[in-house]
């Protein structure tokens, strides 16, 4: 496991400006506790935020809850993912439970029933890939807390395309494996402590 110490750049507050492009989309993956860290960061972004996509890892036999739980609590539309949805500014797309959820070419939603990746479906990592060759440079990966190394690879093509990586700090995770191992592929991620997540999303604009 890796110390959190020891990899990527530990952030108290927002990052100094210097990142030149600007932010047109955020990818979120997260496992155990990821609801909780995502419901101070969720409510807090503003209405005319970039778009939001996330996978949580949720049991395949059910309905994902979370567009719902999440949609009265924030300012931005808060939605699960469907097949040929535009992604716009201002909207939240939860992938639904037991499908893949992919960004197309031309930026918009698509669902996949492939295998599933780390035993995940959804899983973070094909997100991450798929909208990071959409997005490139203009794209934000952030993984939360979670018990598995699933957005890992995908945190890796995120920066690989010149994206942002943030990853939460393990010391702050319910679950510290999931960040430990983004950290472990994205050494270069940036580190930001639980309390400072939400600072650090709302000044991504702002470094443009």
């Amino acid at each position: 496991m890796v110390s959190a110490a020891m990899s990527g750049s530990i952030a108290s507050g927002p990052v100094a400006r210097g990142h030149a492009v600007s932010v047109e989309a955020v990818v979120i993956g997260g496992s155990a506790g990821s609801v909780a860290v995502l419901g101070e960061l969720l409510p807090g972004l503003p209405a005319d935020f970039p778009p939001v996509l996330i996978v949580v890892h949720v049991l395949p036999s059910s309905p994902n809850p979370l567009a719902n739980l999440f949609a009265p609590r924030c300012a931005m539309r808060v939605q699960e993912a469907e097949p040929g949805a535009a992604l716009e500014r201002g909207s939240v797309y939860f992938a639904p439970a037991d499908y893949h959820l992919l960004v197309e070419p031309g930026r918009r939603c698509a669902l996949s029933i492939e295998p599933p990746v780390l035993f995940s479906r959804p899983a973070i990592d094909v997100l991450f890939e798929s909208a990071a060759d959409a997005y490139g440079k203009a794209l934000v990966g952030v993984i939360l807390t979670g018990a598995s190394a699933d957005g890992a690879a995908g945190l890796a093509a995120v920066a690989a395309q010149g994206g942002r990586a943030i990853v939460q700090d393990p010391g702050s995770a319910e679950s510290k494996a999931m960040p430990s191992a983004a950290l472990a592929a994205v050494p270069s991620a940036r580190v930001v402590p639980l309390s400072a997540l939400l600072a650090e999303l709302n000044a991504l604009e702002a470094r443009a």
